[in-house]
């Protein structure tokens, strides 16, 4: 008797992994999500194009071989090499430029924005690009089409110093253009937004399917991070631009996108994906890695896990437990999770909130643990407070070690936490500190909602899943198999009602912009 045919070279998928600011080099939830992804499937060729910060970034986890290379592209390192065009070469540069640029400052013109890309994208490749955006030229050429009479920027008179900020804004973001695109196999974006950059140019020069998963909305985090950066509304009304028409082409050229939450799907479809373009994939964590925490502290304990960042909400965390505190005196905060690079001062001004509110003692920032499990048995009560999310492994890995929890709502929190712990809305220390009052109070409801969240886990957010997704996906895409079969991760089109809902807040997010 024979055995089945062994796996020939042509079998095995080829993937190139596009990620910004996480895998392989941080960790954090996308992180974990990748290297889950990458452990999980010894059966596909992995490769790594990853947009860093600075390029010194050292990897944070260790590969296995089926991952073949990385290859990392600074957005804020040394400039890359090339020298600026000159002559007749400048002009067909500026000619592109302004195009581009109006594509992303004027709504007649956004149709444009393709070709403009691209366009881009060819002078990335011949080492062009970058040089031609640090000459004076580029940033005269911004300030000529700022200042089109049509054009709402004209009216704030953007100045010769706002064009010299936007434009190296502009050169910045746009260096994982010069990325060398893989040309076979499937490219997979874990986010939308630079890390996209090269699977768009992938298809666009060789045709290369092209995956992409939200794990939060990239276009949404923008504008919401946008609002509190210094620079004046014609600078931002750019950059807000390119982002915005970056997700459409995205979600234009992307051969399927996997959100892992109906909020994110609603969004995605908004955006122009096509439905049927759509499939919903949930994030899932390993029960047997996250076992019940065992006993709770014997002090009242909120516990947080992540990484320290304004999108993750903790003025609301730090406010909500001032309120906790007044009714319970000797209820305590546990905060853990790193400070990346430039966010010291958030977690300074953190710290000097909860000294103003009074409770400094009882505020502790531990920094990394080394076992995020140890996190989340610190806490009678697991906190979330994120103003943005997609759909966070900290609370499914949370609800897996049977802990009750406490989230905003935000992204796909709701789908995730069904009856198996309690919602409140983001920023609303009111309404969290009472829910964290309810569950403290109660030990028989703490332990009821934490024996239901491990079930749920166990029932529909299991890591299993989430791989043998993926896996048919990654074959489907590359030819090597029959059309990707329906799962029980594919979820059915909202209906109307659902989808209308959600219109108004993207609406209000796009007039956040200013």
């Amino acid at each position: 008797m024979h055995g089945p045919p062994a796996e020939t070279a042509s079998d095995t998928p080829s993937v190139t992994l596009l990620t910004e600011g996480t895998y392989p080099h941080s960790h954090g939830g996308v992180s974990v999500w990748c290297d889950q992804l990458v452990q999980g499937m010894p059966d596909v060729d992995f490769r790594i194009i990853a947009v860093t910060g600075t390029g010194r970034e050292s990897l944070a986890w260790e590969l296995p071989s089926h991952v073949r290379s990385v290859a990392s592209y600074p957005l804020w390192g040394p400039p890359p090499p090339g020298r600026a065009p000159r002559g007749r070469a400048l002009r067909s540069f500026l000619t592109a430029y302004e195009q581009f640029l109006l594509a992303l400052l004027d709504p007649a013109e956004e149709h444009h924005f393709p070709r403009a890309f691209y366009r881009l994208a060819e002078y990335a490749a011949a080492g062009v690009l970058s040089p031609a955006l640090r000459g004076e030229a580029a940033a005269r050429a911004l300030v000529r089409v700022w200042n089109r009479p049509h054009l709402a920027t004209a009216a704030a008179r953007p100045t010769l110093r706002d064009a010299l900020t936007a434009t190296d804004l502009l050169e910045h973001a746009l260096r994982p253009l010069a990325a060398e695109p893989p040309a076979e196999g499937v490219t997979h974006a874990v986010s939308g937004g630079l890390a996209a950059l090269p699977g768009l140019i992938a298809h666009h020069r060789h045709g290369v399917p092209f995956l992409l998963t939200e794990h939060g909305i990239y276009l949404r985090e923008r504008y919401l991070g946008f609002r509190a950066e210094p620079y004046r509304w014609p600078v931002k009304a750019l950059m807000l631009g390119l982002f915005r028409l970056l997700a459409v082409e995205s979600y234009r050229r992307a051969a399927l996108v996997t959100p892992g939450n109906r909020y994110n799907r609603r969004w995605e479809e908004h955006g122009g994906t096509p439905p049927d373009r759509i499939r919903t994939v949930y994030n899932g964590v390993d029960p047997a890695a996250f076992p019940p925490a065992g006993p709770e502290p014997g002090t009242p304990t909120l516990s947080w896990a992540g990484r320290v960042d304004p999108i993750k909400g903790l003025e609301t965390l730090i406010r909500a437990f001032a309120l906790v505190r007044e009714e319970i005196p000797e209820a305590r905060l546990r905060l853990f999770g790193g400070t990346p690079r430039g966010g010291e001062a958030y977690r300074t001004s953190c710290e000097q909130l909860a000294a103003e509110l009074g409770v400094g003692d009882a505020v502790v920032f531990e920094g990394r643990v080394e076992d995020i499990r140890d996190a989340y048995a610190a806490g009678n009560v697991v906190m979330l407070s994120s103003i943005s999310e997609g759909f966070p492994f900290t609370l499914i890995e949370a609800m897996s070690c049977g802990r009750a929890t406490v989230s905003t709502d935000v992204g796909g929190v709701c789908e995730a936490v069904g009856d198996a712990g309690l919602v409140v809305p983001p920023r609303d220390p009111e309404s969290m500190a009472k829910a964290a009052l309810k569950l403290l109070r109660d030990d028989a409801l703490r332990a009821r909602m934490g024996e239901a969240a491990r079930l749920r886990v166990i029932e529909q957010f299991t890591l299993r899943q989430t791989i043998n997704a993926f896996r048919d996906i990654y074959r489907d895409l590359a030819g090597l198999g029959a059309p990707v079969t329906e799962h029980p991760w594919r979820h059915e089109p909202e209906t109307a009602q659902e989808t209308a809902d959600e219109t108004p807040v993207m609406a209000m997010a796009a007039g956040d912009a200013g």
